[in-house]
């Protein structure tokens, strides 16, 4: 490689996003205090830029914009340049999103605000092209002008942006609104699915026809309001809703046939064209929420995508420490020899290719056909390509396939006069072969920033499938990331997690020079994490960690006032506003999850403050999850938990004993939404015992491992039989 021409201080950071502009002709600096030092003492407006390491657009504008030398010395002349990663500082991005969203009516990435020197945003936008086009100013002339404004209308400016900051603050105030007590579940849950119900897409799932997002939140929700409902039609459209748009999903382009793992989203109805970034969250989610479908329907098909997520994380985004990565790109070079990449050239096959890779004669079918002819009427290869020109608009898929099962196996088999087993050993032996002849292109480029939230996401993907599949060894990754995350990411001096770590050189896990501590879905994510590896380990050690961290996120976000919790701690004076959020979208909101983390948390600890902050932080949501529930799925579920109250499902026995593993089995292979698993085994000085005294009173009855169904602390009479068990699970 050739000698980089320009380098500024991102050079010195930790963060794949920022060291990707590190040789940038933009004077680039980190956000904090030498920056906004710098803007004072020059009295210079502040441009920053915010995005992410695996986001198309943001690679766009950097190669447009940012290595622009003009483009460069005009930023550099007029400008302080703040750029931001929006993973590692969700905190910023949420401040100046909320600014961007409100006055322009759209958001996205990259995001471009123009501060005041003392930060307060008065322009905004997402991607600029460099230069005026028909329908939009370009970067160059925006900024020139802003430049223009601050040397003509500064005190305009400086009163127009304190103006702005007043009317955020006011919005954007989530709190109690005199009445102090929960929404009614019912009439939640019930606008909620009919929302959910009127936006589903009947032919190919999903909620919304392009682009299509996986959403799991939705469809965690569908499954809760099934279990509630399960004899009423409701209730049956909200399982079939759910499970179809799985297997929508899975047979769609947006699930990676040949390298496993779920793309970010679909470009169209279909989901056939997705944009082809993989996200460590998408998969931690997808991972739990096919589990569940698995539980409740019993089909091999949930449970093999589970294992084909799972086979993926572990491949690609699993670090040697036991830590799991953030992302891998869309982008990559199609061949070693090019000069440009393109988005999915890592992933599609033109029809040529895939002749010459699967040429072989398969025996027993219709003369003449190849591997290639099976496996390409399988997944709806074209000769010409398959991408609809319409959902590429800059023809880099043109003559190119995103693969997409057409056909069942049974309906492929019948076609070339096969069995459908056959088939199926055919296809397996198609994707081994194509996976090698990937292995020979150009990688995506992979994003080795550890995040503690997405980790613990990742964690209750690996410990909820290793309980619903009774994969031992899932459950057994997941206590390696979470010891990862004990060892990299919690500092045990003040008790308090970090948001972020990093791959180093010869694969050491590095730290920033001053690291940042986490958030508040740093903490929800990961106390939820704990719980499920609790439930599918019965580590007392992970119940213990998730007890200590719930007392810490109450103190550091807590709202006594309002009531929920702040995305931040106080205390940080470049953060111009303390928000809540209050949508679940890719994410679920941590305020949606920390609900029943709290449930959760007071039934290990018979800690009951904890219920009513559960309470006091749907009454904060009150009015939003009445009128517009659809946004907040995730809470709407959690009303009905708070509302139906957590059973403590408690089986005394030896948990290496037969008898104990088949309740365990019994308990974990029935989705039940309200329930929470311990096992006393009878050893007083452990942990549970310390926390809930009433467990010495709980005996085996002759001599078996027994169950007892628990709701406040009140014990049904004890079970032996798992019949009997099973039955008292259901919601």
């Amino acid at each position: 490689p050739s000698v980089p021409r320009h380098t500024n201080r991102l050079i010195n950071e930790k963060s794949p996003y920022l060291l990707q502009h590190a040789h940038n002709p933009v004077d680039w600096y980190p956000w904090g205090q030498e920056a906004f030092d710098k803007a004072k003492i020059e009295n210079k407006l502040i441009f920053l830029s915010v995005g992410y390491s695996t986001c198309h657009w943001c690679h766009v504008m950097e190669e447009e914009s940012f290595k622009s030398k003009e483009i460069g010395e005009i930023m550099n002349e007029h400008f302080v340049c703040i750029k931001v990663d929006r993973e590692e500082r969700p905190d910023v991005d949420k401040v100046y999103m909320t600014f961007v969203q409100a006055t322009s009516g759209g958001g996205g990435w990259p995001m471009s605000v123009w501060l005041t020197p003392d930060l307060k945003p008065f322009a905004g936008g997402t991607y600029f092209p460099p230069e005026d086009g028909v329908h939009r100013v370009g970067f160059r002339t925006v900024l020139l002008r802003i430049a223009e404004q601050w040397k003509e209308n500064k005190d305009a400016l400086l009163e127009s942006s304190q103006r702005i900051l007043e009317a955020l603050r006011h919005t954007s105030e989530i709190r109690v609104q005199g009445q102090e007590s929960p929404p009614p579940p019912k009439e939640v849950m019930d606008t909620c699915f009919q929302q959910l119900s009127r936006s589903y897409d009947e032919d190919y799932g999903g909620f919304s026809k392009s682009p299509k997002f996986p959403t799991p939140v939705n469809l965690n929700f569908l499954f809760t309001y099934w279990a509630l409902h399960q004899t009423t039609p409701e209730g049956a459209r909200a399982l079939q809703m759910a499970l179809h748009t799985l297997k929508m999903m899975a047979h769609g382009g947006i699930h990676d046939h040949i390298g496993q793992g779920f793309h970010r989203y679909s470009t169209d109805q279909h989901w056939h064209v997705p944009h082809f970034e993989k996200m460590l969250y998408d998969q931690g989610q997808l991972a739990a929420v096919y589990s569940r479908a698995f539980q409740i329907s019993g089909d091999e098909f949930f449970a093999d995508v589970v294992r084909d997520i799972l086979l993926y994380v572990s491949r690609d985004l699993s670090d040697p420490a036991g830590g799991f990565y953030s992302a891998e790109d869309a982008d990559s070079y199609p061949t070693t020899t090019s000069g440009e990449k393109r988005e999915g050239a890592f992933c599609v096959w033109a029809a040529e290719e895939l002749r010459a890779l699967l040429p072989d004669p398969v025996e027993g079918a219709t003369e003449g056909t190849t591997l290639g002819d099976v496996f390409m009427h399988h997944y709806g290869v074209e000769e010409a390509g398959n991408v609809d020109p319409m959902k590429d608009p800059h023809q880099e898929l043109k003559g190119k396939n995103v693969l997409i099962a057409r056909c069942s196996p049974e309906l492929t088999a019948a076609w070339f006069r096969l069995e459908p087993g056959r088939v199926r050993a055919l296809l397996q032996e198609c994707q081994q072969r194509l996976s090698s002849a990937r292995a020979q292109r150009p990688r995506p480029h992979l994003d080795t920033k550890m995040l503690a939230a997405w980790n613990g996401l990742m964690i209750s993907g690996f410990a909820q499938a290793g309980a619903a599949l009774a994969e031992q060894g899932y459950v057994s990754r997941a206590a390696q990331a979470a010891a990862f995350l004990r060892t990299h990411l919690f500092d045990p001096d003040s008790g308090r997690l970090l948001r972020s770590c990093y791959r180093g050189k010869d694969n050491s896990v590095e730290q920033s020079a001053v690291p940042i501590q986490g958030f508040l879905e740093d903490y929800v994510f990961v106390i939820q994490a704990l719980f499920d590896l609790y439930e599918a380990s019965l580590e007392q050690g992970w119940l213990e960690w998730a007890l200590h961290l719930q007392h810490m996120q109450d103190k550091l976000f807590w709202d006594p006032k309002g009531f929920a919790y702040f995305s931040t701690e106080a205390g940080d004076p470049s953060l111009l506003l303390r928000l809540k959020d209050d949508q679940d979208g890719a994410e679920p909101t941590p305020n949606s999850v920390t609900v029943t983390n709290l449930l959760r948390a007071a039934c290990y600890s018979g800690h009951m403050d904890w219920v009513e902050k559960a309470g006091k932080i749907l009454a904060a949501f009150s009015e939003r999850l009445q009128k517009i529930p659809i946004t907040l799925p995730e809470m709407a579920r959690a009303t009905a938990v708070f509302h139906h109250t957590l059973k403590q499902v408690i089986i005394c026995g030896d948990p290496q004993g037969e008898d104990t593993k088949e309740m365990l089995h019994c308990i974990r292979s029935v989705f039940s939404p309200n329930k929470v698993l311990m096992v006393a085994d009878g050893d007083s000085a452990g942990f549970l015992y310390r926390q809930l005294p009433f467990l010495s009173s709980l005996e085996r009855k002759d001599g078996k491992a027994t169950a007892y169904v628990c709701s406040n602390f009140t014990c049904s009479l004890p079970v032996t039989s798992v019949q009997e068990l099973r039955g008292m699970l259901s919601p």
